[in-house]
């Protein structure tokens, strides 16, 4: 599909009907720029507005995707042609506002997580639940990327990425226990026993012992399950 051609023949059609870029705009609800757009061939008009365009120019659908008048002889293999590149175009068109949305979705869900650990204090369940909300967006996102890869393959990118993004959550939210001394955001309980809070994640333990008090103290170990009477005495 040639918009440069059916934009010119979009002008003289105009100017032959001695209407200004205006006043055909006026004709089809829409701006005097965007028929300025479609006759300097930056882009075309939206199907929905072929038919009326061409009742005001006075062609027919085939000759406006022609870009020229068709005679009656070479007709039927201009409308032939004319059908596998509009059908094309809009094809196109589709893809190019689909890898738009893609895009919008992956930049939406990094920074939904990235705001959620910034903005909600590590005691609040909030900022996990954030969290982990932006990546699904942001797994959505590429999945739609990645929709023209073969499915075992888009399956693994897919999976690689989702681990990848979630170990980076974790480990930040270790980094941000071990150097800051705040409870980590993504835990599974949360026990408080006399001067002890204790917070289970999945992969590591931590004590806040003597917790509200000058001799307040953090604890990281591994995971080992203490009951509550181990939970009473470790601080001590």
């Amino acid at each position: 599909m040639n918009q440069e051609k059916i934009g010119k023949f979009i002008a003289k059609c105009r100017k032959q009907k001695k209407m200004t870029q205006a006043e055909l705009g006026e004709k089809l609800n829409v701006t005097e720029k965007s028929i300025s757009n479609w006759e300097n061939g930056r882009n075309m008009p939206d199907l929905s507005l072929f038919k009326p365009l061409c009742n005001e120019l006075n062609i027919t659908i085939n000759d406006l995707m022609s870009g020229e008048k068709i005679n009656k002889e070479n007709y039927q293999e201009k409308f032939e042609e004319n059908i596998v590149n509009t059908i094309d175009y809009s094809t196109k068109k589709l893809t190019k506002y689909s890898k738009v949305i893609s895009l919008i979705l992956i930049i939406f869900g990094l920074f939904i997580s990235l705001s959620a650990i910034m903005i909600f204090p590590s005691e609040s369940s909030w900022g996990s639940i954030y969290s982990v909300f932006g990546i699904i967006i942001f797994m959505i996102g590429i999945a739609r990327v990645t929709s023209t890869i073969k499915w075992y393959k888009r399956l693994l990118l897919i999976f690689t990425i989702f681990v990848g993004a979630m170990g980076t959550l974790l480990f930040t939210d270790y980094i941000n226990v071990k150097m800051n001394n705040e409870a980590p955001m993504f835990r599974l309980t949360t026990t408080t026993t006399g001067k002890v809070i204790y917070y289970n994640t999945l992969f590591y333990d931590v004590y806040r012992c003597n917790f509200d008090e000058n001799n307040e103290y953090w604890v990281v170990t591994k995971n080992n399950n203490p009951t509550t009477e181990e939970l009473i005495n470790y601080c001590k």
